[in-house]
């Protein structure tokens, strides 16, 4: 999805910036599944690591999947490049029955599990992977299909949580042209995934679209600006969200409920632009259920109901996410709903 004039090898200079704010980490983990942009992660950050007087230890991770037959192949072979560059290298194995359906969702989910107990196990609290600009384009283009909101539509970020552990994008600015174009000038190989042109899969077919896109001006460069400028206006309302909250919410500290419940003054809070209100209705329901996120297609549907009710003077009870919104003339409140009655 990248240009073809982007495809110059990265410099030693280069790979230094992506990597110096982990300069004093005591180790890395290195997502390395052997094909380019990962095989380019390895080889970019063992080349930094060299430059250093003491820097962090590697640890280059493969998570074999078990779904193709050359799997077991390019994770030996990812070991033996690591070997060459003085990487230790470590594979692990997704085992247990594969689902049928949603199975790159949890492939993905297994990977990250097993790579955070792989930095658990090396005592290391940063897992690097080889996310690209063109990643990040076609993770715009997938939630845009999707109808995310705002934040959806910002994609990724160079750094996120992962349970305990920080996930680290380097790469997150950088083509997948380029880094092919430093392996080849090191003379180093990869591996090529047939899934990634599996038809089967969103990505994939999405994949397809990007030469007809790039034609027009929606090459990877503007997708992922997008998605900074998603971000940054995100970044803005979440923050005029957490005012909001807490200007307006009353915790009830006095009755000794400690779940977290909100009770808002129905006039104030459905003054609200609807984004804002949209936001401290899922903080909300956040704090007190117990179901999960919640999705932001049913959270609009909810703020419609309950912005009626007020509207209409009614009073309205829905649950939602394993919590109970109630809204009346007066009041708006958010508590956890009551456990369901287990069937006889």
């Amino acid at each position: 999805m990248s240009a073809a004039k982007e495809a110059v090898p990265v410099s030693a200079a280069e790979a230094k910036a992506l990597f110096a704010d982990l300069a004093d980490q005591p180790g890395l983990v290195l997502a390395v599944s052997g094909g380019p942009d990962s095989v380019a992660l390895l080889f970019l950050a063992a080349r930094w690591r060299e430059t250093l007087k003491q820097g962090p230890k590697l640890l280059a991770v493969t998570v074999d999947h078990g779904l193709r037959r050359e799997s077991a192949q390019e994770a030996a072979s990812v070991g033996r490049m690591a070997k060459k560059l003085g990487v230790t290298h470590r594979v692990v194995r997704w085992s247990g029955k594969k689902p049928v359906t949603g199975l790159q969702a949890a492939a993905r989910n297994a990977r990250y599990r097993l790579l955070v107990d792989a930095a658990h196990k090396a005592k290391v609290r940063h897992i690097l992977t080889a996310h690209t600009l063109d990643d990040q384009a076609e993770t715009v283009l997938f939630r845009l299909a999707r109808g995310s909101g705002l934040s959806g539509l910002a994609a990724m970020t160079r750094t996120t949580g992962l349970g305990d552990c920080k996930l680290i994008r380097p790469l997150l600015e950088m083509s997948k042209a380029r880094l092919i174009a430093t392996l080849k000038a090191a003379d180093i190989p990869f591996a090529d995934d047939p899934s990634n042109r599996d038809p089967r899969f969103t990505r994939a077919r999405l994949r397809t679209l990007t030469p007809a896109l790039a034609a027009e001006g929606l090459d990877a460069s503007r997708l992922a600006l997008i998605a900074k400028r998603m971000a940054r206006a995100d970044h803005a309302l979440e923050r005029a969200a957490n005012e909001a909250m807490a200007r307006l919410v009353a915790r009830r500290e006095d009755s000794g409920d400690e779940s977290g419940a909100a009770a808002f003054i129905s006039v104030d809070f459905f003054d609200l632009p609807a984004e804002i209100a949209l936001r401290l209705l899922g903080k909300a329901i956040s704090a007190v259920g117990d179901e999960g996120p919640v999705e932001l297609g049913k959270l609009e549907t909810l703020l419609e109901v309950l912005r009626a009710s007020h509207l209409g003077r009614k009073r309205t009870r829905r649950t939602l996410a394993g919590a109970m919104i109630t809204v009346d003339s007066a009041r708006l409140n958010v508590e956890r709903a009551p456990k369901r009655r287990k069937r006889s």
